[in-house]
């Protein structure tokens, strides 16, 4: 059981698909549920027999056939396509059980009563069929399930649906190679004694492992397999002596010295309890593992669609912050020349916004103020006049005592360094230089 693939639909006729059960020559197999909750096999039809015409009125006419066949060993018809619907499918009870393909693949062979058992539970199988007016068509050990109860035949009704037409495609031979009755592959109807013969190959196969057409360590083509099967004797070495006359019987390569299944019944023995009581060893085991898995995926949500999502856009890269907006920290910032020293001390990082004002410094006793550079004076409601009267004698004696400076200052600066003049600050200072470094290219620097 595997998840479906992204490509799967979500549901078909309404029935979410919620995992692969398989896949074969005529299409593939789906776990689905009803509302209810009941499980169901889904099964699809290849679009080559949908695309042939009249296909899909024997589909119909043969499913609804099918569902006349009501017995222990069938499996009951639930649902199907409409006409139209492509693909075209077909919903039955699904059955927790592995197929004795999948059975002698792991395990080996079955031991005779088994075997035994085996047999004669299909043959009733196959007489619910008959009675019904019907054949399989499609008997091989993959359409044979191991179940608790009884075995379980499936795949029948696609599968006749199908034959009817297998010669209007050059070369179309439907049923498996290795499991067709000679007047099946040579164009003939397959009718009950065709069960028959592939009953018979289903016995050695259960019994050996391995079909009655196929030699050890070969694997021969799908062309030599029906070639043998139509010229050449089975291949029955390692079937039991018990099961070897019942196997000769069926394989028979006349249909009319075949027996039927009211015969082969009665050279069983006719035990109708024999599988209960001959089990393979681990089946009841591997069935309540499949059951317990059938339960989790049961309870698995469905989802409305498995196509993948898009792939997500590539990340555009964002632009340079400007430099304005949110320029590059800087832990010291560049010193800006000033007649008055700053008192504060440069800040840590960063820039923030600017004070509404910056309090004037304290000054030695009997010095002049000054303005203190970059502050921004807060004005006060009602004194906008002071301040201008205020400011007008202060430039008055400012200027003064500059032109008295001028005259008596010394003009020696032998040994000291010389303070460079507001105006050469000035002129020498750009608009980047009055910056940090690390502010003079904000694109480019690292945070």
């Amino acid at each position: 059981m595997r998840s479906p693939e992204p490509t799967d639909p979500a549901a078909l006729g309404g029935y979410p698909l919620l995992a692969q059960l398989g896949a074969g020559g005529m299409g593939q197999v789906f776990l689905s549920r009803t509302a209810s909750g009941r499980p169901l096999a889904l099964k699809t039809v290849r679009s080559e027999f949908g695309a042939d015409p009249g296909f899909e009125e024997r589909f119909a006419r043969e499913i609804a056939s099918s569902e006349r066949v009501r017995s222990a060993w069938t499996v009951a018809v639930v649902d199907y396509s409409p006409a139209g619907h492509r693909p075209q499918w077909l919903a039955t009870e699904y059955v927790p059980a592995p197929s004795l393909a999948e059975w002698v693949e792991r395990h080996g062979p079955l031991p005779e009563p088994a075997v035994r058992a085996l047999v004669a539970e299909l043959a009733e199988g196959l007489r619910a069929v008959h009675r019904a007016g019907l054949s399989h068509r499609d008997l091989k050990p993959s359409n044979v399930l191991l179940a608790r109860r009884h075995p379980l035949l499936i795949d029948f009704g696609i599968a006749r649906a199908a034959d009817d037409t297998r010669h209007t495609r050059t070369g179309g031979v439907i049923g498996s190679p290795g499991y067709m009755a000679p007047e099946q592959v040579t164009g003939g109807t397959s009718a009950e004694p065709g069960d028959l013969f592939a009953l018979g190959a289903v016995l050695v196969y259960a019994a050996t492992g391995k079909s009655p057409f196929l030699h050890p360590g070969e694997n021969p083509s799908a062309a030599q397999l029906l070639y043998r099967i139509v010229h050449e004797e089975p291949v029955l070495d390692g079937v039991p002596a018990g099961l070897l006359p019942l196997a000769t019987a069926c394989l028979d390569k006349s249909p009319r010295a075949r027996p039927t299944t009211d015969e082969l019944l009665e050279r069983l023995g006719g035990d109708q309890d024999a599988w209960a009581g001959a089990l393979p060893p681990g089946l009841e085991r591997e069935i309540a593992a499949k059951e317990a898995e059938l339960r989790s995926a049961l309870a698995r949500p469905t989802l409305p669609s498995r196509v993948p999502p898009p792939p997500a856009p590539s990340p555009v890269a964002s632009p340079a912050p400007s430099p304005i907006a949110s320029p590059a920290p800087s832990p010291v910032p560049s010193p800006v020349a000033s007649p008055v020293p700053f008192p504060y001390p440069p800040p840590s990082a960063g820039f923030g916004p600017p004070p509404a004002y910056l309090p004037a410094p304290a000054l030695p006793p009997g010095a002049v103020a000054g303005p203190v550079p970059g502050a921004v004076p807060g004005p006060v409601p009602g004194r906008r006049s002071i301040y201008v009267r205020t400011a007008a004698v202060l430039a008055g004696v400012l200027a003064a005592a500059a032109v008295v400076a001028a005259i008596t200052w010394p003009d020696d600066t032998k040994g000291a360094s010389p303070s460079p003049s507001p105006s050469a600050s000035a002129s020498a200072s750009t608009a980047s230089d009055a910056l940090p470094a690390s502010c003079a290219h904000p694109a480019t620097s690292t945070p």
